[in-house]
């Protein structure tokens, strides 16, 4: 059964991995965003007090 012999498995685990963590991450974290996450100009909103008709 040579599926139970790690050694070439075990290889190809760690370069997998080491590929994954080495050469991905930078290539995703430079793309930049296309929308600002914090608008300056958005609108503040104040709670109001509900009147419930029971109270």
């Amino acid at each position: 059964m040579p599926q139970l012999n790690p050694s070439p498995w075990f290889l190809i685990l760690i370069f997998s991995w080491l590929v994954f963590l080495t050469v991905i991450p930078p290539k995703v974290l430079s793309h930049s965003l296309l929308n600002d996450p914090n608008p300056s100009d958005s609108p503040s909103y104040q709670a109001e007090a509900w009147s419930w008709p029971w109270s």
